[in-house]
């Protein structure tokens, strides 16, 4: 099999040494075959302190350790490269560095969030129809063992996910780690959410999602010390199932199994439906947790 050759966009998260230690060591037993990340553009956004402050180091550590070759533009990684991981960690860029992206049809994944909007999300759709380039987005918790499997071949009646979910001053609300487990609540839930409402406190958010046919799925996401653990109740119509996200195989490497076979067929894992309808999840809980009301998701 021939191995791709992967550009990277957005040097400013520890997705990207993760990344590229997967793919390089092939003695590493979680080794990922298949592809071999050869050039990166640093990126970096100025409005997001936990991009600037770390730029530097991961583009750095991407050229010594790696020998990833560091460029100067989104347009000349594109050119070199088969497949694009688009990693900048500011969903809020996304759409703009996209944008350049599909001019070359080649397969983007973009890591979470996909967007901080649902219309800038939806841009990204239509851009992508438009100029035939395959897109997928999710988070690693979404394949984590311990909760990926969790309710599999079962009918589904309900779900909570939970995790740590911190809300930053320079970031949107819950998009920053609320995208995990709104992840891992998709996944067991479908698409079909038409409204939320969220209970919040300083040490914890509920938000409660009632979908079309009457299921109600919630995302538990806390912020007191001591638990970090991912996870998810799944109510099927064969019992309950429980479980937290386990850390071997790493997250990354499962995720990194179904980017590769992504930019391989070009076809997502997840449709468009329900990665867009995740990022709408999300900005309707914004709007509750500042407002206390029920909201409607954004279609």
């Amino acid at each position: 099999m021939e191995r791709l050759k992967i550009g990277m966009i957005g040097l400013d998260t520890s997705h990207c040494p993760a990344f590229a230690k997967l793919l390089s060591e092939e003695e590493n037993p979680h080794y990922v075959e298949g592809g071999r990340v050869v050039a990166a553009f640093p990126g970096g956004s100025e409005q997001f302190s936990l991009s600037r402050n770390r730029v530097a180091q991961y583009t750095t550590q991407m050229r010594d350790e790696f020998g990833v070759e560091i460029l100067d533009s989104i347009e000349a990684v594109a050119e070199r490269c088969d497949a694009i991981l688009l990693e900048s960690v500011d969903g809020r860029q996304h759409l703009e560095q996209f944008k350049v992206l599909a001019k070359y049809g080649k397969p983007v994944f973009i890591d979470k969030p996909l967007t901080c909007s649902t219309e800038e999300a939806r841009q990204i759709f239509e851009l992508s129809a438009k100029t035939n380039t395959p897109v997928f987005s999710a988070s690693s918790l979404r394949y984590a063992s311990g909760v990926a499997e969790l309710g599999d071949g079962e009918k589904v009646h309900g779900c909570e996910a939970f995790g740590p979910m911190a809300i930053l001053d320079d970031f949107p609300g819950v998009f920053w780690y609320g995208i995990h487990s709104a992840d891992v609540l998709f996944s067991k839930m479908g698409t079909g959410c038409k409204e939320v409402t969220v209970t919040r406190t300083e040490q914890a958010d509920v938000i409660a999602g009632v979908w079309e046919d009457g299921r109600i799925g919630t995302l538990y996401g806390f912020r007191f010390p001591g638990v970090n653990s991912f996870g998810a109740t799944v109510f099927t119509e064969k019992g309950v199932r429980q479980g937290v996200a386990l850390g071997t195989p790493p997250w990354y490497a499962s995720l990194l199994k179904e980017i590769l076979q992504f930019f391989r067929t070009g076809i997502s894992p997840i449709a468009e439906e329900e990665m867009l309808e995740i990022i709408a999840f999300l900005e309707a809980a914004n709007i509750s947790r500042e407002t206390g009301e029920t909201v409607t998701l954004p279609r």
